[in-house]
């Protein structure tokens, strides 16, 4: 592993892990995550791929926002990260990390700082929770504030709870939440960004772009994903029967699967469901 740190252009350091050599792959991590988010895919895929792995402004050891946090800081984060790696990269986001991704990818490309990035290879996204967003978030990001300061852990994983729209069945068989510092304060930048989102999805039809679901994920998230679907018409989707949206890290091996065979075929659309 090598450790790399990457200013953007508001200065923010940035750390990020390389891994492996190959065509490079940028990974953005979802909320809650980090530097080791995505230690269940590296085994399979850096053996054929340099990853190339931020951890997201507000998640240590970078640096916290300078103030409320937003899309447009993250995607100049992702630009400076793809400038540094000086070639054209896949970028692969899951969950909160996915709507960074289709931000990345529908942004015109703008210098970070001396050097532009170079063009996208392929964009893949893996649930990205595009109903999470806009007005509907501004009370919930209060309350979220509010049990933050109080350092009031099970109410900040309660306004989570109502944030993902996780049923109630599936919150309680994971039992009581395990205490996380660093990850309840990255959540709550996320949220900043979330509550000044649009809700209206963004893409970007011009770069060959995979969706990747569980077939198995809670409402509203099928309908948020057939509505991006039908955005990018020319997409190649791939839904894994059984599986949630702890599909990532449950079975690693079909992620790593599905963007083999998407990066092989050049990113040709083509539907289909995981085995």
């Amino acid at each position: 592993m090598t450790a790399i740190d990457v200013r953007s252009a508001d200065g923010t350091r940035l750390a990020v892990r390389r891994e492996g050599t190959g065509d490079p792959i940028v990974l953005l991590h979802g909320s809650g995550g980090g530097l080791h988010s995505w230690d269940p895919r590296i085994a399979h895929l850096a053996d054929s791929y340099e990853l190339w792995i931020p951890a997201r402004r507000g998640y240590a050891p970078s640096d916290l926002p300078p103030g409320r946090k937003s899309f447009q800081q993250e995607v100049a984060d992702v630009t400076a990260v793809l400038v540094a790696v000086a070639r054209p990269a896949h970028l692969v986001g899951a969950s909160y990390g996915a709507t960074l991704a289709l931000h990345t990818a529908a942004a015109p490309l703008s210098p970070a700082g001396p050097a532009t990035p170079p063009a996208l290879r392929t964009l893949t996204v893996f649930e990205p929770p595009l109903f999470a967003s806009g007005p509907r978030i501004a009370p919930l990001l209060d309350r979220y504030r509010d049990c933050f300061d109080r350092d009031d852990h099970a109410g900040m994983f309660a306004v989570l709870n109502e944030v993902t729209q996780v049923p109630r069945r599936i919150a309680a068989a994971f039992g009581p939440p395990t205490r996380n510092p660093a990850a309840e304060l990255g959540w709550l930048h996320d949220l900043e960004a979330l509550a000044d989102d649009s809700p209206a999805f963004v893409a970007n039809p011009a770069i060959p772009t995979l969706i990747l679901q569980g077939a198995d994920t809670w409402d509203p998230m099928p309908a948020t994903i057939d509505a991006l679907a039908a955005a990018l018409p020319h997409a190649r989707r791939v839904s894994w029967p059984g599986q949630s949206h702890f599909a990532p890290s449950l079975a690693p091996e079909l992620m790593a699967t599905a963007l083999r065979d998407f990066f092989a075929d050049g990113g040709s659309a083509q539907q289909g469901q995981g085995l």
